[in-house]
């Protein structure tokens, strides 16, 4: 399988060390869809108080640990989408998700404002595919 990841020639991409604008993936072996990660440790408890950075470590952390159930890794995550009820927290999560990134595999990604997500108190869901 090839993975191709950039930037169209031209297009600066200002946050260059969370995502890229396009991923291309040739004759994939698996996808993989995780749905979204909510900051509830194994118990289903929900964690990180009202810290955004926390809550996305959390969102991340369960990410994580479903790629890995399913075979993949966070190098094989080819889209995020982050669901937040606070966009000027922007950089908490950018700070959480720069934690998890690594170079050279970065998926492309959207990030959307929401009024509430499931319950009261949760801050941020994270939903991925992997392609591996």
């Amino acid at each position: 399988m090839s993975i191709t990841r950039g930037n169209p020639p031209g297009f600066k991409n200002v946050r260059a060390s969370v995502y890229n604008h396009y991923v291309r993936v040739d004759s994939p072996k698996s996808l993989i869809f995780v749905s979204g990660q909510l900051a509830r440790d194994g118990d289903g408890r929900q964690v990180g108080g009202n810290s955004m950075l926390e809550q996305t470590r959390q969102c991340l952390h369960n990410l994580e640990l479903s790629l890995k159930a399913a075979g993949a890794t966070m190098a094989d995550v080819v889209w995020t989408t982050v669901y937040t009820v606070d966009m000027r927290e922007f950089k908490q999560i950018v700070a959480a998700r720069e934690e998890f990134s690594q170079a050279g595999c970065l998926p492309t990604s959207t990030m959307v404002e929401i009024s509430h997500l499931s319950e009261p108190g949760l801050l941020v869901e994270i939903q991925a595919i992997a392609a591996i």
